[in-house]
């Protein structure tokens, strides 16, 4: 028989702030739409805030192409709906210098002024040479158009 023995409690599973990625000095970012108000650079500041709107409603993209490839172990996305109620659905891709995107996650939620109004995603993941990052947000799968945002998006 083998034994372990283990902790009481779980380590701290947050990052420090001086970990994650300085994405404004070490990337840059294309995005197919923004509202003037809401900025895409804002998401990826260290103090958050109103975070980033399309200009026009449907089928976003949001890719971030690094200087340099890195190794990246951890992707954090915070998205935030207050009005509307939907169903919402991003994809969150890689791709290393020259290779074809690969799919990390795929993921669905339904938003709701009356209940789920955030929706903060985590993922560990050992990606090795990553010179893009790309995630496409549809804002509503089920009726409507209705317009993407993201709050922040953080990479360690």
């Amino acid at each position: 028989m083998r034994k372990t023995l283990i902790q009481e409690t779980l380590p701290d599973a947050s990052t420090e702030p001086g970990q994650w990625l300085d994405l404004e000095t070490l990337a840059s970012v294309e995005v197919t739409s923004e509202s003037p108000d809401y900025p895409i650079e804002s998401v990826f500041a260290a103090q958050t805030g109103e975070g980033w709107r399309a200009s026009e409603a449907g089928k976003q993209v949001i890719r971030l192409i690094f200087d340099e490839p890195h190794d990246v172990h951890r992707i954090q996305l915070q998205f935030s709906e207050t009005d509307v109620e939907r169903t919402q659905e991003f994809v969150l891709e890689w791709a290393p210098p020259g290779g074809p995107m690969r799919e990390i996650v795929r993921q669905h939620w339904n938003f709701s002024p009356y209940g789920a109004k955030s929706e903060i995603e985590d993922y560990r993941v050992d990606l090795n040479g990553v010179s893009v990052l790309q995630l496409t947000i549809n804002p509503e799968i089920t009726h409507g158009r209705a317009s993407a945002s993201l709050s922040q998006w953080r990479v360690a």
